[in-house]
Order: structure tokens, then C-alpha cells, then sequence
């Protein structure tokens, strides 16, 4: 497991578009019918990095604890499946049934998604304000499978909390650690 950074896109950046299969559902969803109110998280995660199952049950919480605020959630895994089946859309849909998760989990299957956030790693984070423009990226929290320090969400949640009191995000974001994102052979 290579412990890759995000790639700490520039703030401002306007939320490329996609229409994406839902795992579980099966309907496809584009950026602007899941966009939130007061903003959009879009994570990409993916199912057999340690990272992502280190997180996943604070995923669940964020979803839970902001969704009735007009933040929206949505989680896209943009991984290779053929070299990695546990990623596979079947083995998605089973983890977010089984785990509960309060967003879509989107199949990006050609990658494209991927590359227009240029999203480096999983867990990978990205919110988005009112007008879909990028306000953070960056981690989830200090926590990460091997250093003891608790699963908070505290930097998310800081971004977040600042958005629905109507205060600017901290600049002071720092990078998400996590496996790279498993590239297709030429992607």
C-alpha cells in the first residue's frame, strides 16, 4: 500500500461535472442532482484500501450528522476492477448496504471523473460551496490506521461547520494520506 497524498487541486476550482451508475441504486447521477444547498463533499474511496476502512464508519457519521443541513454527499470509486475485484460495482454496492452509507456510492469506471479532480489517493476529499466551487481538500483528520490518534473528522467537519455559520474555510488545509488510485494499464 503506497501512502499517496492528494494532489491539493487550487481552491476556487469549479466542480468538473459527471454523470455517474449509483452501486446501489442503479441510477445514474450527475454533479447537479446531488448537489447540496450550502455545499457538496465529494469523496473518492474506494473498498479494499485500509485507509478507507480506517474512516468509514466517520463517513457514515458525517453523512448522517450534515445532510439535514443542506450538505450533500457523494462517493465515487474510480479503481481498476479488474486488477483489483474487491472494487468491483457488485462488491460497492455490498459495502454500502452493509456499512449504511447515507450518499451514493457512483462507479466511475472509465476513470475520466478521476482525472478532472485530479484525485491522487483514497480517501481523497473535496468540498464544494453553493456555486460548486472548491473551498477544501484535503484530509479527513489526523487519524490513520497505524497512528492511535482517534477517527474525528475534525478538518471536514471544520470546513463544513465554517460554511453553515457563513464564515470563510480555513486555508490551512493539509493533504488526505491513502493508497494511490489504482490507474487502469496507459491511465
Amino acid at each position: 500500500m503506497a501512502r499517496t497524498p492528494s494532489n491539493m487541486v487550487p481552491l476556487g476550482m469549479q466542480a468538473p461535472d459527471f454523470a455517474l451508475p449509483d452501486t446501489v441504486s442503479g441510477k445514474t447521477f450527475t454533479l447537479g442532482e446531488l448537489k447540496g444547498e450550502v455545499a457538496t463533499v465529494v469523496m473518492f474511496i474506494c473498498n479494499h484500501c485500509p485507509y478507507v476502512k480506517h474512516v468509514n464508519h466517520e463517513l457514515v457519521r458525517l453523512g448522517n450528522d450534515y445532510r439535514q443541513k443542506g450538505i450533500s454527499f457523494v462517493a465515487i470509486s474510480s479503481n481498476d476492477v479488474v486488477n483489483y475485484p474487491d472494487d468491483a460495482p457488485d462488491k460497492m454496492r455490498e459495502v454500502a448496504l452493509a456499512l449504511g452509507y447515507p450518499f451514493p456510492y457512483l462507479y466511475d469506471e472509465t476513470q475520466e471523473v478521476a482525472k478532472k479532480y485530479d484525485a491522487a489517493c483514497t480517501p481523497d476529499f473535496y468540498v464544494f460551496d453553493k456555486d460548486l466551487r472548491l473551498v477544501y481538500r484535503g484530509q479527513l483528520d489526523d487519524s490513520r490506521p497505524s497512528n492511535d490518534i482517534p477517527v474525528t473528522g475534525r478538518d471536514l467537519r471544520a470546513a463544513l461547520d465554517a460554511l453553515l455559520s457563513g464564515k470563510p474555510v480555513s486555508e490551512n488545509q493539509r493533504p488526505s494520506i491513502g493508497c494511490n488510485i489504482k490507474w487502469k494499464s496507459g491511465g
